[in-house]
């Protein structure tokens, strides 16, 4: 009896050995994968010969390197319109503002092509709600997204998911950025962004589930997308209609007014 108990317990000893071991070599090919995969898992750079439109989304940083991919691509004629997003950051100014004026510094390009998309939009999916109708309505076939690295994977699929295949979105990034796919755990910004656009990718995940595609008439912006040389013309269109009350103030002013004689009068 003792033999037969010895046996079973050196039987399960060896089972629980060799599961141990095989959990072990488990986490062992998962660590490996996440420090040398995971960084790239979020990255989508789509080549392309020429595309009509391109699409800044928001967020870019400091040396607004997004800018720097637009011009370029403008510059080799790959692309042919831009759309650029900001978001509402004061009371009455957007991002997209300060992004079309530092572009149009770049280059001597079309004012007619670059078009400013303002928002108050706090998520891509939000963005995507609002720029796809604007780009159905007119019949784009594929629209090119230039956002930060590590979401360009997420990007595309929002944005294909809610358009339904058209347009049909590919995407790429800007230049000189801090995360690097390859080695995001060399430096604390390229971790934190690691860890930051895995979170927005999971949770972008559920928010895609079983959702509706977005249609002409599901449009959400709520001020309308002008490019640059249409903005002239309303400013233009504006400054003239408040001429005549400008001249009106400036003919009051230079007309002399009649002195106040009310109290030389009651002196008499």
């Amino acid at each position: 009896m003792l033999l037969k108990k010895d046996k079973r317990i050196k039987k399960a000893s060896k089972k629980i050995f060799g599961i141990a071991i095989a959990l072990v070599l488990f986490l062992v090919v998962c660590f490996y994968l996440i420090m040398t995969c995971s960084g790239t898992w979020l990255v989508q750079l789509d080549d392309f010969k020429h595309v009509r439109w391109v699409a800044v989304l928001d967020g870019q940083g400091p040396d607004l390197e997004r800018n720097d991919a637009v011009a370029r691509l403008l510059q080799e004629h790959k692309i042919d319109s831009v759309l650029i997003l900001g978001r509402r950051i004061f009371r009455d100014h957007y991002n997209a503002d300060f992004y079309a004026e530092d572009l149009m510094k770049r280059g001597n390009f079309d004012s007619s092509a670059v078009f400013l998309a303002r928002h108050d939009d706090a998520s891509t999916i939000e963005e995507a709600y609002t720029i796809i109708p604007w780009f159905k309505k007119r019949n784009a076939d594929t629209v090119l997204l230039i956002t930060a690295t590590g979401a360009t994977k997420r990007a595309a699929r929002i944005f294909n998911t809610l358009a339904g295949g058209k347009p049909h979105f590919i995407a790429t990034n800007g230049t000189s950025e801090l995360y690097l796919p390859e080695a995001w755990y060399s430096n604390r910004e390229s971790m934190k962004i690691w860890v930051k656009e895995w979170g927005s990718f999971i949770l972008s995940t559920f928010d895609l589930w079983n959702i509706d595609t977005v249609g002409v008439a599901d449009s959400a912006y709520h001020t309308p997308f002008r490019s640059l040389a249409e903005e002239r013309k309303v400013d233009f269109v504006d400054l003239q209609k408040m001429l005549p009350s400008v001249k009106r103030k400036i003919d009051t002013l230079s007309t002399p007014q009649p002195a106040d004689t009310s109290a030389t009068d009651s002196v008499q």
